[in-house]
């Protein structure tokens, strides 16, 4: 998992989006759930990447905090149709696309709170640094 930080922010961005999507197809192929290593790690990768580059902050031109992320996946993945279609139709989602919405769910979640936690850390660290 390689993604360099001297990429322009498109091509940071489409990397970013590309390695997380390859990451979610191999659990998907595998049947093994996006929480457990070695997904989980990878995508905390991804993730210390995506904040180190700053495409955290609301204002980033990278757009990949977490609805921009999976914005991005659904889009790519045709879920709005699929979804829309679903709804307009009154009929059962395909399970293809509801396994992926699923691994989307949990990609949410995962990114949310990592970077809750990650917002967080000075809060609860600042102290523990002074006594050390």
């Amino acid at each position: 998992m390689s993604v360099s930080q001297g990429d322009d922010d498109k091509t940071f961005r489409v990397r970013i989006l590309d390695q997380l999507d390859a990451v979610l197809l191999s659990c998907a192929e595998a049947k093994r759930p996006l929480e457990v290593d070695p997904a989980r790690g990878e995508l905390f990768e991804l993730f210390v990447a995506v904040e180190s580059a700053g495409g955290l902050r609301e204002d980033s031109q990278l757009d990949l905090a977490a609805d921009g992320v999976c914005k991005a996946l659904a889009e790519r993945w045709g879920l709005r149709n699929a979804t829309e279609n679903w709804l307009n139709q009154n009929s059962n989602l395909p399970p293809e696309q509801m396994a992926r919405m699923r691994s989307l769910w949990s990609l949410l979640r995962m990114w949310m709170e990592w970077t809750y936690a990650w917002e967080r850390w000075p809060d609860f660290h600042a102290g523990q640094e002074s006594r050390e």
